[in-house]
C-alpha cells in the first residue's frame, strides 16, 4: 500500500480545493482528510447544517466516504456526491489538527475487547463490551470501537480513559468468515427491509468485525 500524504499534504491540497466552485473529477479523488460541511436534508425534516472530517474512501465501494462529523460519536458512511440528502457539499480550508500522542500505547490498545466505562446522569458508571478496532485515518488521536449492545462503528479518543482505568480487558469473541464485498439485507423493527455491503472486516486477536454500509 502506498504511503498517506503528509498533513501538511493534504492541508495544501483542500485549501487548493476548497477553492474550486464546481465538484470534478480531481475533487472526487481528493477529499480523504479535508475538513467538510454541507446541509442534512432527511425527509420533511429541517435542513441541518453538519461539519466534519472526510476519513476514508471505501475501496469496493469507491463513492463511499467514511465521515466523523463534529458533536457525533458514530461514524458516517455516505455517498457525498451522490446521496441527495446532502446539500451544498463544501471542502473546507482548515486543517485537522494533529496532536502528539503515545504512540506506543496507542497501538497496544488495537485489537483489545474491553469493557468501556461510562458515566450515568446520576454518577452511575455503565460498562459496554467492545472492540477497539484500529486507530482512526486523519485524526491521529481517534480510534474506531464498537459494542456489544450497539453494532455500530464509533470513535472515541480512549487514551485518557484507559489511563483512568476506565477500559479494562475482557474475553475477546469468536472467529466467523469474511464477509467483505457481499450483500445483506436488514429487517427493521417496523418489518420494512434495507440492503446494504460489507465493507470492512477486521480481525484483532479472536474476534472478527464487520462494518457494513446500509443504501
Amino acid at each position: 500500500h502506498a504511503s498517506p500524504p503528509s498533513p501538511a499534504a493534504t492541508a495544501t491540497a483542500c485549501r487548493y480545493l476548497s477553492g474550486r466552485r464546481k465538484p470534478t473529477f480531481l475533487t472526487r479523488r481528493n477529499i480523504v482528510g479535508c475538513r467538510i460541511q454541507h446541509g442534512w436534508k432527511e425527509g420533511n425534516e429541517p435542513v441541518e447544517q453538519w461539519k466534519g472530517t472526510v476519513l476514508e474512501q471505501v475501496s469496493v465501494k469507491p463513492t463511499l466516504y467514511i465521515i466523523k462529523y463534529d458533536g457525533k460519536d458514530s461514524v458516517y458512511g455516505l455517498e457525498l456526491h451522490r446521496d441527495k440528502r446532502v446539500l451544498a457539499l463544501e471542502i473546507l480550508p482548515e486543517r485537522v489538527p494533529t496532536p502528539r500522542i503515545d504512540s506506543r500505547l496507542a497501538d497496544s490498545l488495537i485489537g483489545k475487547a474491553v469493557g468501556h466505562v461510562f458515566e450515568g446522569e446520576h454518577g452511575t458508571k455503565d460498562e459496554w463490551k467492545g472492540m477497539v478496532l484500529a486507530r482512526a485515518p486523519v485524526m491521529d488521536t481517534w480510534f474506531y470501537i464498537t459494542y456489544e449492545k450497539d453494532p455500530v462503528l464509533y470513535m472515541y479518543t480512549l487514551l485518557d480513559d484507559y489511563k483512568d482505568g476506565d477500559l479494562p480487558e475482557r474475553e475477546p469473541g469468536e472467529v466467523v468468515d469474511s464477509l467483505v464485498g457481499k450483500q445483506v439485507e436488514h429487517a427493521k423493527d417496523d418489518g420494512s427491509k434495507r440492503t446494504g455491503i460489507f465493507i470492512h472486516q477486521v480481525v484483532k486477536l479472536l474476534i472478527t468485525v464487520h462494518q457494513i454500509y446500509i443504501d
